[in-house]
């Protein structure tokens, strides 16, 4: 087996359901093999696993229920038969060469190599990559590969990031310093399916409080200049967070988020609200010293 593309999915039954789908469809592509990850749904998760299995590729079903992105994706590398392992989330569509891609720029145990991730509202939108679709991170779980072994030697996923964000960037800097290759692969892209409707204001700001709580976890664990850049917890950002981010300011953003503002004054108001809610919770974390 060349390739095992780990999955790891909570209650997304129709999603995966599409993402494997688009599995079955690719072409010209090396052996593979697809290890889902059930990461403690309570939906049709399993069923729609068992139904693919039987069909045109190798497709198997673990439970992990805990719920920890690294704890699943490490429970799915345990058991990979793949020389390499591919990563991507459970709500992509895939395009027909991107196995076929990824094993074309691999050039040994040593490679990280990421491609393009296009976020779509629907699975209809289907644009080509551009400019703006380009990542220096390391590592992107959402669309990355790399050699088993490389992954084992680094020692996998750190499972205390329980919460939203960071994990695969702590990984990455492990395997950095381990001295593995990093390469970009723009023919290895995907559409990352994100509709409007379910991307509510609330799942994002739960989303930006538990990034900021990992931000300081990664932080205690890499105290290094690149990392505090990376996370934001850099003086001036500190400073503009304990002094210029009052509740009146944010309350202010969160009102013009979901009113009846312009399109670009609702956009630019989320963004704030959600970058100034991050930075008050990385603050507040670093100074309780509250990052077990």
């Amino acid at each position: 087996m060349d390739f095992s593309v780990v999955i790891a999915t909570k209650d997304r039954q129709e999603y995966l359901r599409r993402t494997l789908e688009s599995l079955e469809g690719q072409a010209y592509a090396p052996s593979f093999e697809v290890i889902v990850v059930d990461n403690g749904s309570v939906d049709e998760t399993k069923s729609v696993v068992q139904r693919c299995a039987g069909r045109s590729i190798p497709v198997h079903y673990l439970a992990e229920p805990q719920p920890n992105r690294g704890k699943a994706r490490n429970r799915g590398v345990q058991v990979a038969a793949g020389r390499y392992v591919l990563f991507c989330d459970d709500d992509v569509w895939l395009p027909p060469a991107w196995v076929a891609a990824h094993a074309a720029a691999q050039k040994g145990d040593d490679e990280v190599v990421n491609g393009p991730i296009l976020n779509v509202p629907s699975y209809d939108a289907r644009p080509l990559p551009t400019l703006a679709n380009y990542s220096r991170a390391f590592l992107c779980t959402c669309n990355a590969s790399l050699s088993r072994e490389a992954f084992l030697r680094s020692g996998g996923f750190d499972e205390t990031f329980d919460l939203y964000g960071w994990e695969d960037t702590e990984l990455g800097v492990r395997l950095r310093q381990a001295k593995c290759r990093w390469r970009f692969a723009w023919d290895a892209f995907l559409w990352h399916v994100k509709p409007p409707a379910e991307n509510t204001l609330e799942i994002e700001i739960q989303k930006a409080i538990e990034k900021a709580r990992m931000g300081a976890r990664f932080l205690a664990k890499h105290p290094s200049r690149r990392a505090r850049l990376a996370t934001g917890a850099h003086a001036l950002n500190l400073l503009r967070a304990r002094y210029f981010l009052p509740d009146p300011l944010l309350a202010l953003y969160a009102g013009l988020s979901t009113g009846d503002a312009p399109g670009w004054l609702r956009r630019a108001s989320r963004g704030q609200l959600l970058d100034g809610l991050y930075t008050r919770e990385l603050v507040r974390t670093l100074d309780a010293g509250d990052v077990r």
